[in-house]
């Protein structure tokens, strides 16, 4: 197995405040794609096929934004969690776990709430593996 993650589904109940903070602290643009019966604003990807892709998903339901249960979903930070965490704020999100060094092998990480409620980590790996 190449990667323990493929994909990953962040739950939204407004898509479009969901959609703005994503895109305000990592300084991206998220790619809609409408189903049916979801709303989803896709994550970029470099090699769609060889990456692992997720998206902030309003499935009118299905999906329970949550700060306390369900599993926690640790977003890629590099090169430094801080320059994400310090734009979480301004975005409308709460900062629950600020930047904490894992260790010195293991980098850092911090928790947030997003505008949704969802409790959301980062994680950065050590400069020298940059």
């Amino acid at each position: 197995m190449k990667d323990a993650i493929s994909w990953f589904e962040i739950p939204a109940s407004d898509i479009d405040r969901a959609t703005k903070f994503y895109e305000a602290i990592f300084n991206i643009k998220l790619n809609p794609l409408d189903l049916p019966n979801i709303k989803m604003r896709m994550f970029p990807l470099d090699d769609p096929m060889n990456g692992v892709g997720g998206a902030v998903v309003d499935s009118g339901g299905f999906h329970k934004p949550s700060a306390t249960d369900g599993p926690l979903i640790y977003l890629n930070g590099n090169p430094d969690v801080q320059n994400v965490l310090s734009k979480v704020e301004a975005a409308g999100g709460k900062i629950m776990v600020p930047k904490t060094q894992i260790s010195e092998e293991y980098g850092y990480m911090a928790v947030f709430l997003d505008t949704e409620g969802n409790r959301i980590a980062l994680h950065s790996v050590p400069e020298k593996y940059l």
